[in-house]
């Protein structure tokens, strides 16, 4: 059936596929009739039926058929032999015996082979007793999802045996006492219980352990508790057992109101033998709108908060809200964040207090940023100022206060205002905007800088024109039609020359050359520092659209400064820009379909005649569950930034059968596909590997098994080494070895794609008969 999605942006409305009918059924099953055939029926009007050969009794959508059918109708009850089926709503029982009250499906029935509509699961029983519509219990039972074929020596991968196993439709979830979980015929769980889902609907009780072997933290088993407190709270707690260092707590409660949302988290281990002391991870997350009769208010606070500065590397999973274990730098900064926001009209205002914990490496020390201590920014944009004239005014206080250890500078207060207004002509093929800009900052020490100010101040216009034109024509390139464009952009800006060099430098850094930052009036971000900037930058661009959708298929570009005069204002320590012309940027993008795609950018120079920084990127994603990707980047920077890199990154989701056979793409997975997964980051200079994970996943059609090695580089001198193991099992539940590798292939992997585990819930006329 086909549902049809409110349209977006003026589209057509989209139609997406739902197996899920809607319709419910007219009337409880008690008011409803009742209807039998079979090839013999006699019995007496309103007491009883009997029914021989082929029997049907039908009500609702409960159906049952026989060899032989009798139907108390007083009582409601049917009791049937021979070939026994009933279909309930889609859930089919096949039997020997039964003996049932038809309405309120209370009853027995023996001998049984049962499959279940909405999760697929199926199994044996020697007997089942039905206490409802919504619960029953199956004596000397079993459960699997996996598929079962026509061979009579057909067994399934995974089975759950139990000596009793429930069904709750009203909590949609199975329980199994006195049960043996076993893989590929080997028992690997016993349990005097254990409850599995039978939809995706939250319930308290025990998550699957996972188990990890660490380098560093040896042995490692966490046994999570999920409690489902609410429809809108929940919480999960997570004690652990490391072998080398002790046990820990974690715990994480979550809420989520029509106002406001938020999580608290807490990582505490009492005792660790490795470090002998105490170690903990504490994170807060809480975003609010607060009605107000003065306008809209909204709070946000995001803060985390470490032990130590040793927990980044010693639990480089827990660093993070947002676990990238590619990214060490995310893990050794922690920030406090609380904003609290105002708007109005065109008014807008906040206050924001920011104070970062840097968790320090005395082999690869990082500097840490300033603390906002506080932050209160105001800001003003007007609808309309004049005919076609565009405002915007800014005004900003900032108490800037840092660790001196790291610094040879005061901490300062910083108050900034900057006004501009622009005048945009814009037509289809053209534009031009002059712009004029004031900038206007004053700065109060905490003690005298060097030469005794306390406080200094800078006042600096800025003048900028943006211009430019887009032709556009019909082409044709290898038997495609395109809609060409050429789009050549003109960018002139000047700032006068002001001494900056007293100031000191809290939040400003230079901008990173790229196509977004040479058409910008300033080579700084932040506001310590205003580029005298005397420039005009050219640039070109031409493009090829697809004319029904507009897609880009193609982008081509080249871009160069020519600066009137030197750049004398610059950061701390880095000389005058004296060159005339800039390096060159190029910039290809080649996205030809949507299966293959190519990047690349060129930052070249011309007197040196060679590329100082190059990235060129590539993917490759034919269909689902493929794709290759490929990067490579070169970076040669000279001064007292200095970084030289070369590296070459490569991902890649790719079926292993394809490449050693000749498997078909879009082969069904019932008898299993083995996928190789990964990413590799390697270094040219050093001829090693920086940071590696490799993994395999196979997929069958009822469970999913995947390894993966993870090497990291945590410092200079250290890296930490995982094997992460995980055994999905379709419609019961995902066994973990190792600290959830499906994240770290979701988060590391790019294109990754999960293998799908659960299918589209079937419609309850799948098996309508």
């Amino acid at each position: 059936m086909a549902q049809a999605q409110p349209a977006q942006d003026g589209a057509d409305p989209a139609l997406h596929l739902t197996p899920q009918l809607a319709e419910k059924a007219p009337a409880p099953p008690d008011t409803l009739p009742t209807f039998v055939r079979g090839e013999r029926i006699e019995g007496q009007t309103d007491v009883q039926v009997n029914i021989q050969g082929d029997a049907e009794l039908r009500r609702g959508d409960t159906v049952i058929r026989a060899d032989r059918l009798d139907y108390d109708i007083p009582q409601d009850r049917a009791r049937a032999s021979g070939h026994v089926r009933i279909n309930r709503a889609g859930n089919l029982y096949d039997g020997a015996l039964l003996d049932l009250q038809v309405n309120t499906f209370n009853g027995f029935f023996t001998d049984i082979d049962y499959r279940l509509l909405e999760t697929g699961g199926h199994g044996t029983a020697r007997k089942i007793d039905f206490i409802d519509r919504n619960h029953s219990v199956a004596h000397e039972a079993n459960y699997t999802t996996c598929e079962k074929d026509d061979e009579a020596s057909w067994q399934p991968d995974w089975i759950l045996r139990a000596r009793t196993l429930t069904i709750d439709k009203t909590e949609d979830e199975g329980t199994a006492e006195n049960a043996v979980l076993e893989f590929k015929g080997v028992p690997i769980l016993a349990t005097p219980w254990i409850s599995f889902p039978l939809s995706s609907k939250r319930k308290s009780g025990l998550l699957p352990p996972t188990l990890a072997l660490d380098s560093t933290s040896g042995f490692v088993y966490a046994q999570p508790y999920y409690w489902n407190i609410a429809p809108n709270r929940d919480a999960t707690f997570t004690p652990t057992l490391l072998s080398r260092r002790g046990v820990q707590l974690g715990s994480q409660f979550r809420y989520l109101e029509p106002r406001y949302s938020g999580e608290l988290g807490l990582d505490l281990m009492p005792g660790d033998r490795l470090r002998d002391r105490s170690r903990w991870l504490a994170n807060i997350k809480h975003n609010a709108q607060i009605a107000s009769p003065f306008g809209d208010l909204g709070l946000s606070i995001n803060a985390r908060r470490a032990s130590d500065n040793d927990y980044w590397r010693d639990f480089p999973q827990r660093g993070s809200t947002s676990y990238n274990p590619l990214d060490v730098t995310a893990q050794r900064l922690l920030a406090a964040d609380g904003n609290l926001r105002w708007s109005e009209g065109n008014h807008a205002l906040s206050l924001r207090t920011l104070k970062w914990q840097t968790l320090q490496d005395v082999t690869a020390p990082i500097t840490p940023p300033y603390d906002l201590l506080p932050q209160l920014h105001w800001s003003y944009t007007p609808d309309s100022v004049g005919p076609g004239l565009d405002l915007r005014l800014d005004g900003d206080y900032t108490h800037f206060h840092g660790d001196r250890s790291f610094y040879n500078q005061p901490n300062a207060r910083r108050s900034y205002f900057v006004a501009q207004v622009s005048r945009p002509w814009l037509t289809p093929a053209s534009f031009i905007t002059p712009r004029m800009q004031l900038h206007a900052t004053h700065y109060g020490f905490d003690s005298p800088l060097t030469m005794g100010q306390t406080g200094i101040s800078r006042i600096l216009p800025t003048f900028s024109l943006d211009s430019g034109l887009v032709f556009e024509r019909e082409a044709s390139w290898f038997g495609r039609g395109f809609v060409q464009t050429l789009e050549p952009r003109a960018f002139y800006t000047f700032t006068p020359h002001h001494d900056q060099s007293m100031l000191p430098v809290y939040d400003t850094a230079q901008t990173d050359f790229n196509f977004a930052s040479i058409y910008t009036e300033n080579s700084f971000g932040g506001n310590d520092r205003i580029a005298d900037n005397n420039l005009l930058t050219l640039g070109v661009t031409t493009r090829l659209l697809d004319p029904g959708t507009g897609a880009e298929a193609v982008r081509l570009g080249i871009a160069q400064r020519y600066r009137f005069s030197e750049q004398t204002v610059t950061m701390p320590g880095v000389a005058a820009v004296d060159e005339r012309l800039s390096d060159v940027l190029l910039g290809a993008g080649i996205h030809w379909s949507p299966h293959w795609g190519f990047d690349a950018t060129f930052q070249y120079n011309p007197k040196a005649r060679q590329s100082t920084r190059a990235t060129v990127a590539a993917r490759y994603t034919p269909a689902k569950y493929h794709t290759l990707s490929i990067a490579v980047r070169k970076q040669d920077v000279t001064g007292p930034y200095s970084i030289a890199t070369k590296q070459v990154d490569l991902g890649w989701q790719w079926p292993l059968g394809e490449l050693f056979s000749r498997t078909r793409k879009d082969e069904a997975t019932r008898d299993g596909r083995w996928y190789g997964v990964g990413r590799v980051n390697y270094s040219i200079p050093d001829r090693k590997f920086v940071d590696a994970i490799l993994g395999a996943e196979y997929q069958s059609c009822c469970w999913t098994g995947r390894v993966v090695l993870e090497r990291l580089q945590m410092g200079a001198s250290t890296s930490n080494t995982r094997l992460l193991l995980q055994l999905e099992l379709k419609g019961l539940s995902r066994l973990s070895f190792g600290n959830n590798p499906l994240s770290s292939l979701q988060q590391n992997v790019p294109g990754y794609q999960t293998l799908e585990s659960t299918p589209a819930a079937p419609s309850r006329f799948t098996h309508y008969d």
